[in-house]
């Protein structure tokens, strides 16, 4: 099913292309004697599944481009046996050695051209033949010849197609058919409704999930991206909360006798962050990252979105589950669609975020710079590490810093501009908790650049940045605290003091609404100058306070996201001071301000 009105979709939608094709008619169905399930092969012995982010390719981004000649059979015609073989090899050619180790095919193998869908006798997904003429099968073992890991795609739910009238026998079930695992209504479920239900109250769903599972583990897949997925895909509501479905899955990799990869799509709720966490390997924290046109991506739809998004999450990620930020576009300059100081600042904020390392680009027409980005061992060791995920460091406007500390004492800062004109970005080393000389190293020019005495400033193109490790050679930062609920503040508006686990002496300033305020009084420094405030915070959302020093304007600064209004971070902002008493005040004019928990000022400048 075709139609030149998907190309009016909103991108999030545009998957819908492939999956929601299914409802069109009724399913091929593959003879009994076609459908056997192959004997299974001998587990590998493998790391911890998701000890460290994955790394690899996907074929979702050329599948859904209308760059010339990538789907010349129409849209998302891409995907076949033949092209996935032939990244495969290029893979294990030019980026293996590298760790690029995964081969992730996406939506429609079980499709035709024509988007009309296959399932075997059981309700199971079973290959096109036309794509996938030797099955999938014989794809998997082809990637792992090569010495790679295989990855596979389904979306949440039994699809529509699968139903049979509810007559479909479920494999190794016996007594239970596909009217069983779903419930009576036929309620509908994931991100486009192309699915039922399933209805784990009955024993039954739980086998069509085992069936699904073994198949894969049968075939020798290593890797599931399970898709449309919620609580999130844009969707909420009891018919959208897969979390029982993602446990499922869980529990049937458990029991197929091979590891499995579980990574969650797309857009995930971060309200059920623990659910993910607890139930699969990686999640989707953001909508699709192809712009769905002639190129792969843009960077206005969607690569720039993360920069807001990202922050929330960055403390839901470690070993065994991690922050995924899709596709990583950068190998293929004029298919990309980006600068390339674009492609630098994309693939800088997925290595400091630690997301997934998975390129969508043709791998056999990389450029050169593409290769540069992709092959750069420092940059990639930051992905890789076991330093924590990095945070905005100052607030979130158009310049921004981030930064994470390394557990040899070093200090992980990208700059980035995101303006749309060349701008200055400076790192304050005291945003970091320290003063004095930093030795610094530039890990995209791998240089080292010498000594810095208490900042370093870069001029940066439109949309640029720069990442560097930071040695502290000085002292620690001396600071004087101040709690936003002291007696000695000034509070107005609606501005009131709440309970906080998270906050230092166990409370906050709230409710900074349509005039709250609040104000820090005799904040002391030793002499005039300007200083970096540290704000801790909490703030469920991004939210902007103006805040100004003494009798100023103040400056309107952003906050980033906490992720939750249970958790408490902290951003440096730059006030002049002056010698002696000062105040510092926290304005929601007519907005919604974060909840204040205190403020940390350096003894000196």
């Amino acid at each position: 099913m075709r139609s030149s009105s998907y190309s009016v979709l909103p991108a999030r939608t545009l998957r819908a292309v492939v999956v929601l094709a299914l409802t069109a008619g009724l399913a091929a169905t593959v003879p009994a004697a076609q459908a056997k399930t192959p004997v299974p092969r001998e587990t590998p012995a493998t790391t911890p599944v998701a000890a460290k982010p994955y790394m690899g390719w996907s074929s979702w981004s050329m599948q859904s481009s209308k760059y010339p000649g990538l789907n010349p059979d129409g849209d998302y015609s891409y995907l076949t046996e033949a092209n996935v073989l032939k990244q495969t090899d290029a893979l294990a050619a030019k980026l293996k050695n590298y760790g690029y180790d995964q081969v992730n095919i996406d939506a429609g193998w079980w499709m035709d051209k024509t988007w009309k869908t296959s399932f075997d006798q059981y309700g199971r997904q079973t290959p096109d033949p036309v794509r996938f003429p030797h099955g999938m099968k014989s794809v998997a073992d082809h990637i792992h010849a090569k010495g790679l890991k295989a990855g596979i795609y389904l979306p949440v739910g039994l699809e529509k197609g699968a139903y049979g009238e509810g007559r479909m026998p479920i494999w190794n079930a016996p007594g239970c058919t596909t009217a069983d695992v779903v419930y009576s209504d036929l309620r509908t479920t994931n991100g486009w409704d192309n699915a039922y239900k399933l209805n784990y109250d009955n024993p039954c769903a739980q086998k069509y999930i085992d069936s699904q599972a073994q198949q894969f583990a049968d075939w020798g897949y290593d890797f599931l991206k399970l898709d449309g997925v919620g609580p999130g895909s844009f969707k909420s509501g009891d018919n959208y909360d897969n979390v029982p479905d993602v446990a499922a899955w869980q529990k049937a990799i458990a029991t197929a006798g091979r590891p499995i990869h579980l990574e969650l799509s797309w857009s995930l709720d971060i309200g059920h962050a623990a659910d993910w966490k607890k139930y699969s390997n990686g999640w989707r924290i953001d909508t699709d990252v192809e712009c769905y046109c002639n190129t792969l991506v843009t960077w206005e739809n969607s690569v720039d979105d993360r920069w807001d998004d990202a922050p929330a999450w960055s403390r839901k990620a470690g070993p065994g589950g991690w922050n995924d930020l899709d596709s990583l576009d950068v190998g293929n300059g004029e298919m990309d669609g980006l600068t390339k100081a674009e492609r630098q600042s994309y693939m800088t904020l997925w290595a400091i975020n630690k997301s997934p390392l998975f390129t969508g680009d043709d791998l056999t027409k990389l450029d050169s710079y593409g290769v540069s980005l992709l092959t750069d061992k420092e940059v990639i060791a930051v992905d890789q590490n076991d330093s924590p995920v990095a945070r905005p460091v100052t607030t979130v406007g158009d310049q921004q810093v981030w930064g994470t500390k390394n557990a040899d004492g070093t200090y992980t800062v990208a700059l980035f501009n995101l303006a749309d004109s060349p701008a200055s970005v400076t790192a304050q080393w005291a945003s970091l908790g320290f003063t004095g000389n930093a030795a610094v190293r530039d890990l995209w020019n791998k240089a080292n650049l010498g000594t810095y005495k208490n900042k370093i400033t870069e001029a940066l193109p439109a949309h640029g940045s720069r990442l560097f490790t930071v040695k502290p050679g000085g002292s620690t930062l001396t600071t004087t605290s101040y709690e936003a609920e002291s007696g000695a503040n000034t509070l107005s508006g609606n501005a009131s003091v709440a309970g906080c686990d998270a906050c230092s002496g166990g409370k906050k300033v709230g409710n900074l609404y349509t005039g709250g305020k609040l104000r820090f009084n005799d904040v002391t420094v030793k002499k005039d100058g300007i200083y970096t405030v540290q704000v801790a915070y909490v703030s469920g959302d991004a939210r902007s306070v103006t805040v100004s020093s003494n009798s100023g304007n103040g400056t309107s600064e952003k906050f980033p996201s906490t992720g939750d209004w249970s958790t408490a971070e902290t951003v440096g902002v730059q006030l002049a001071l002056k010698a002696g008493s000062n105040t510092i005040t926290f304005d929601s004019g007519s907005g919604y301000a974060p909840d204040i928990d205190q403020i940390v000022v350096p003894q000196s400048v």
